[in-house]
């Protein structure tokens, strides 16, 4: 797929997509914004944490978000209506996972919130795959040498959240403990936690 995909392009991609469905009488300016306002209401790193801390102490759960993360996340009610495919990966003892969409910005908006500003810049877009170690280490987070580290690139059909590893000594905190522990930059791989 080629083409620009500045923001300055696809801002005016989107005006254009709204005046037409203005003009044609399939929604009205106030109905537009009524969908997107309901659309982003419950867009929040806090859903993505949730997700996290029902796998952390729910295995059953953690097999089933690992295995089909769409209908996974679906059962606590996240992403519904959306015909894009959640994949979602687990870090482990040895491997690191990170995700990144090099064509444009391609994200979970749904389980993360509104993108980081630097999700979108070209530097991350281009560096984390060529030099994903480096790319970490300036977000704090140094892996041992003999951590694999995987990037996996976004599409506008399948998107990625990482399942990070759950901190030692967590063991007697409740859902909502864990799910404050969880970032936002954990789900997409550049911090550990």
């Amino acid at each position: 797929m080629s083409g620009d995909h500045s923001d300055a392009t696809v801002a005016r991609r989107v005006r254009r997509l709204e005046t037409l469905l203005e003009e044609k009488g399939l929604l009205t300016g106030g109905e537009l914004d009524e969908t997107i306002d309901a659309f982003l209401s419950g867009a929040s790193p806090a859903s993505g944490a949730r997700v996290v801390a029902r796998a952390w102490t729910d295995p059953a759960y953690k097999a089933r978000l690992l295995a089909d993360g769409t209908a996974a996340v679906g059962e606590l009610g996240f992403m519904e209506g959306t015909y894009q495919r959640l994949r979602v990966v687990e870090n482990t003892e040895t491997t690191h996972n990170v995700i990144v969409c090099t064509l444009c910005s391609c994200y979970p908006l749904r389980l993360l919130g509104p993108s980081p500003s630097w999700y979108k810049s070209e530097a991350y877009r281009s560096r984390v795959v060529r030099e994903p170690r480096v790319v970490l280490a300036k977000f704090g987070l140094d892996l041992p040498d003999d951590t694999d580290i995987t990037v996996w690139d976004s599409s506008a059909e399948t998107r990625y959240m990482v399942l990070p590893r759950r901190p030692d000594g967590t063991e007697h905190l409740t859902v909502d403990e864990l799910a404050d522990l969880v970032t936002r930059y954990a789900l997409i791989g550049t911090a550990a936690v």
